[in-house]
């Protein structure tokens, strides 16, 4: 199956991460890359990749960015990616024996998350719609994030993909700021009867990192990953501090 997949991925200033992306795509006949003008070395590592075709667009949302990518892409199935994410070399064979025709319109991946390249035991990621069929595919915008709709039914695969994020601390703060404005965003926009219990305790902005904290390193076993626990568990505390930051800032300007 792998010939009729095409990846799609968005980069802007990801030349920390991409190599590792791109080294689990060389069986990929064609890459195509939605580049939100990257100024680092991002493109130079790109270009060296003959498979990759790069299409530069200004950045409005993640929603109409990879709804743009679609377009440009002809193969019936797409494999959506991050720029910091990995495929496992067991998912990679799951889906090389894949059936073309087994009546399912798209595939769910679980995530293994990595601090400097470690797999944790656990992590707050679900698992994601990253493998569908093109013509059944749109993007929206959730909060800060996107999600994909697809028509039909869908499968979990068994195979991982690992979310390897090198990028330094402070970029990693740039992206949080901006990621929680837009989720408070969301969160007060959007009635209370039509958020999650999760969304609904975020909202309340004193509990979420007391809870996200008990959660990664008790739950989830982030203990017993050690100082990487640890961090992992310390950096989605500090996200859940920034959006209740960014509640309290809304809230004081709109009255």
């Amino acid at each position: 199956m792998l010939e009729e997949i095409t990846p799609l991925i968005l980069t802007y200033n990801e030349s920390l991460n991409i190599h590792r992306t791109l080294q689990s795509l060389t069986w990929a006949k064609r890459i195509v890359i939605i580049d939100s003008y990257s100024t680092d070395e991002t493109l130079d590592i790109l270009y060296s990749y003959p498979q990759v075709e790069i299409f530069q667009r200004k950045f409005d949302s993640f929603a109409a960015q990879c709804n743009y990518g679609l377009e440009k892409i002809t193969t019936e199935w797409i494999l959506s990616l991050d720029a910091d994410y990995v495929l496992s070399d067991e998912l990679i064979d799951e889906v090389k024996t894949l059936p073309l025709e087994f009546g399912v319109e798209s595939y769910q991946v679980r995530f293994k998350y990595c601090v400097f390249g470690q797999p944790l035991r656990g992590t707050l990621l679900p698992p994601r719609k990253v493998l569908y069929k093109r013509k059944k595919a749109i993007y929206q915008n959730d909060g800060h994030a996107h999600r994909v709709s697809v028509e039909g039914s869908s499968r979990l695969l068994s195979g991982y993909i690992y979310h390897d994020d090198r990028k330094p601390l402070s970029r990693w703060l740039w992206a949080q700021d901006r990621y929680m404005g837009i989720e408070a965003k969301k969160l007060l926009e959007t009635p209370a009867s039509e958020l999650s219990l999760g969304d609904r305790i975020r909202k309340q902005k004193i509990l979420a990192p007391i809870i996200i904290l008990i959660y990664c390193l008790i739950l989830k076993g982030g203990i017993l990953d050690g100082w990487r626990g640890f961090y992992y568990a310390f950096q989605r505390v500090l996200a859940e501090i920034l959006l209740a930051i960014h509640l309290i800032e809304a809230e004081k300007f709109k009255t």
